[in-house]
């Protein structure tokens, strides 16, 4: 097909589920030496839900331990609901698995940040992330274990 028929479009950006969790509070805010162990990790999956049109997710979970305790565990699913048509299959792959969520990855940074904050803590802002680089290595391994895989991880 031509790149004269492909489309793309955003159709809808929510959040799928949020959660925020201080499990050691009000004890998390009395150590005056803050330097928490951060821990990320970031999934990306996507799902057909008509004809070209998509769910993309971006799921990012952030743990923070001071003092081998827990301060806060935040877990963001940023969701997007995108038309893609006229692609080729590799193409597609791309989009679904790389340019979806790298659409959606500000605003789960974003959201994970206002919580961060909400929380009592001080602001967290997640670095960029590489989603194309992401999807290359998840097809490397793909072909390698010659399965396929349904989530992305960072």
């Amino acid at each position: 097909m031509s790149e004269e028929n492909q489309q793309f479009a955003i159709q809808k950006i929510y959040i799928k589920d949020v959660s925020f969790e201080s499990p050691n509070a009000p004890q998390a805010f009395t150590d005056t030496e803050w330097q928490p162990n951060i821990n990320v990790q970031i999934n990306s999956g996507n799902s057909e839900i008509a004809d070209n049109t998509y769910e993309v997710s971006v799921k990012v979970t952030v743990t923070a331990t001071h003092n081998e305790k827990t301060a806060f565990l935040v877990e963001v699913d940023q969701a997007g609901i995108f038309t893609v048509s006229g692609f080729s299959d590799e193409n597609l792959g791309g989009m679904l698995g790389a340019y979806c969520p790298e659409t959606l990855f500000p605003y789960a940074r974003e959201a994970v940040s206002e919580l961060i904050s909400k929380g009592g803590f001080p602001p967290l802002l997640l670095a960029p992330v590489n989603f194309n680089a992401l999807y290359t290595q998840k097809l490397q391994q793909q072909a390698e274990a010659s399965q396929p895989e349904q989530e992305t991880s960072h």
